[in-house]
Order: structure tokens, then sequence, then C-alpha cells
């Protein structure tokens, strides 16, 4: 069961990071277009401040994505990196859940949660493995 967990975690982050680089380019084309300056900012430098943060956005989600796909294919807990990764994605996205309620609606709140619940699931399905002391071959005693 854990296997196809991550490869759907890793498939719906690799989805969300195409989302939000389209958003942003939506995001960056109005602030373009708009011929106003928000406190003062030139449109330009929001413009390209908003491609900029689709660019990282979306890379640092297919990042995600790849350590929870690379996961599920070799059925092995992630390293120490890659499970600093998972759960700074899920981090961001418990956060990111709470803001988005007040601000875009209960829908996009509930995606949220669903990513971040497929996170925790990937995550404690290859925590470390708890065995008896007496199965472990390289405890067990050995005859002379």
């Amino acid at each position: 069961m854990r296997r196809p967990v991550a490869i759907v975690t890793a498939l719906v982050l690799f989805g969300e990071a195409v989302g939000i680089v389209l958003i942003n380019a939506v995001l960056a084309t109005v602030a373009e277009n708009q011929n106003m300056s928000l406190a003062g900012l030139d449109p330009d430098a929001m413009s390209a401040g908003t491609w900029v943060m689709g660019g990282v956005s979306g890379l640092l989600l297919v990042l995600c994505g790849l350590t929870a796909l690379i996961t599920g294919i070799r059925d092995r807990a992630p390293g120490r990196v890659g499970r600093i990764v998972l759960i700074g994605c899920a981090v961001v996205h418990g956060v990111l859940g709470a803001v988005t309620v007040g601000l875009v609606g209960w829908a996009a709140f509930a995606f949220m949660m669903v990513v971040l619940a497929l996170l925790v699931l990937t995550l404690l399905s290859y925590g470390p493995e708890t065995r008896p002391q007496a199965q472990r071959p390289e405890l067990t005693p050995t005859a002379p």
C-alpha cells in the first residue's frame, strides 16, 4: 500500500507544480498588461517577480514530487535530505491551507489538506521500521 501512496503523492505534486506555474503566468501577464503601480512598484518588476515566484515554486514542487516518486519506485524510505524535503513540503501545505481557506475558499483548503494527508501518509508509511531484536540478523547470536 505504501508504494502506490508515494507514487500518487508524486503525481499530485507534479500536477500542482504545473498549476502553480500556470496561475503565476496568468498573474504575471495581468500585472504586465496593467499600466498602474501598486504602492509605487513598477509593473514590470511585479511581473518579473511573479514569473520568478512561479518558477521557483514549480521547481520546489517538482523536487518534492521527485523525492516521493523515487521513494515509491525504490520502495525504500527516503534519506535524511529527502525526508527533510517532504517534511518541509508538508509544513508549507499546512500553512498555505490555513491561509487559503480565508482567501480562496473551502475547495482550495480541501485540496491542500488532501496533499498534506498524502505527504504525511508517505512519510509515516516509510518511517523507521521497528523489529524485535531477536529478528535482526546483525544482533542474532551465532554459534562458534
